[in-house]
């Protein structure tokens, strides 16, 4: 049967099961079915089922779980107010003000936890409040939080990155490495907008200025991040040195974080049993969203959907960076109804092939694809970290949609970027030793 018939009845399916609130990984296996039962005489279910149970069944993704405790662990600390301490004498005195911890925060805290949602939640209980009754614009206030929250995906260790690796076969520990460079460019972008802002309309940030910090101040502040410092080199350094895997490091950042709730002594029985509920919780979430993807992938394939669908595409004879261009709007179109997982996984066996053919490396377009996902975490109606920002806001979706859309057009530029120059991606990890 034509693609394009199995494609106009497939895709409003899915719609149609995520607009009544099915789970994202029930929709994918009933996606999965609808389509072998409708096209096929001979329903390989046989094949599913262990296509299914081998998806999850992979030492690669133990790393995830260890990766999301850890992140559990440190939330229960205080290691949120610590960084505001530690970062305010620092960043106080900068074009933009106070409104820079709520990036720099979130790039040092997306770097233990690996979770956007995480890092918008965590980061956002403590700056939004000290914002706000310091006067700074809402909008600014909530749009940074919310740009900077993405950084959670990009800066390793990420969660999406895992899931890419694991699906395409890529190392995820160059994966995390090769992430260092854009994360840092996408912050530094982020508080050059900020410091622009601030300078043609100071009303928005009206300390700006900052308060008279002391020397004695900032040193104590340096004392405060250095604790986490030291865990993000110690997790990230083993993988780049080639002494550790992902899945080794994870476990050194659940031993790491440990210390540190201990040392803060803020970290009770109670607390340590939600952290491991909490984490339980996520990562079956993940995996169960994993196996429906993976089955779903292989009944299309058993269609000859993708490979059909793959076809057409190079028949239009795109560009490379014409095709780029066009995954750009598919990836944003898509993430005004998926969560980034779920757009990794469903799309990924049409368009990596895609992407290697037109000569683009599949590290390279995992990076890529934390951008896309980065993008959908800010955008309507399903942007997570909108819903974050909603609830400790209190403001409407639309309100921190709007203020969040110039750090949409932030994400879009590091993603141009990083296609006319590639090397932004690949340098650290052809540096790699191990």
């Amino acid at each position: 049967m034509d693609f394009l018939i199995i494609t106009a009845i497939i895709v409003p399916l899915l719609f149609i099961l995520l607009g009544l609130s099915i789970w994202v990984a029930i929709s994918l296996f009933l996606m999965a079915m609808s389509a072998i039962f409708l096209f096929t005489s001979a329903p390989p279910l046989n094949i599913l089922a262990t296509i299914g149970w081998n998806s999850v069944n992979n030492w690669a993704l133990v790393a995830l779980p260890l990766f999301i405790f850890m992140g559990e662990l440190l939330i229960k600390t205080r290691i949120s107010e610590k960084m505001f301490e530690g970062l305010s004498p620092w960043l106080g005195k900068l074009p933009g003000g106070l409104l820079h911890v709520n990036v720099v925060a979130s790039a040092i805290f997306a770097a233990v936890s690996g979770s956007s949602a995480a890092t918008a939640a965590t980061v956002g209980k403590i700056t939004v409040p000290e914002l706000k009754e310091r006067g700074y614009d809402d909008s600014l206030a909530l749009g940074s939080l919310g740009g900077a929250g993405t950084l959670g995906f990009l800066i390793p260790p990420s969660l999406v990155m895992i899931i890419y690796g694991v699906l395409a076969g890529v190392s995820i520990g160059q994966l995390f490495i090769a992430g260092i460079i854009p994360g840092i460019l996408l912050a530094l972008g982020f508080m050059v907008y900020l410091a622009a802002v601030s300078l043609a309309r100071p009303a928005m940030t009206p300390d700006n200025l900052g308060e008279d910090y002391t020397w004695q101040q900032r040193l104590n502040g340096l004392w405060d991040l250095l604790p986490v410092v030291l865990l993000i080199v110690f997790v990230l350094g083993s993988i780049y040195v080639g002494i550790a895997t992902p899945t080794e490091s994870a476990a050194l950042g659940v031993v790491g974080a440990l210390a540190l709730a201990l040392a803060y002594r803020t970290l009770t029985w109670r607390g340590f049993v939600n952290a491991t509920l909490g984490a339980v919780r996520t990562t079956c979430m993940i995996g169960f969203i994993v196996a429906g993807a993976q089955v779903l992938a292989t009944a299309l394939a058993f269609l000859g959907l993708p490979e059909a669908l793959a076809q057409w595409i190079a028949s239009l004879d795109l560009a490379s960076y014409a095709l780029i261009g066009v995954l750009i709007v598919f990836y944003i179109l898509l993430g005004y109804f998926l969560d980034g997982i779920s757009m990794i996984v469903v799309t990924l066996p049409i368009t990596l092939p895609l992407i290697e053919t037109a000569g683009f490396s599949s590290l390279w377009f995992g990076i890529f694809l934390v951008l896309m996902v980065e993008t959908a975490q800010i955008t309507p109606p399903v942007g997570f970290n909108l819903f974050v920002i909603q609830g400790i806001s209190k403001h409407s979706i639309g309100f921190v949609a709007k203020a969040a859309f110039p750090f949409f057009l932030i994400l879009l530029g590091l993603t141009a970027l990083i296609t006319l120059f590639p090397n932004i991606v690949t340098f650290l990890p052809g540096q790699m030793t191990g």
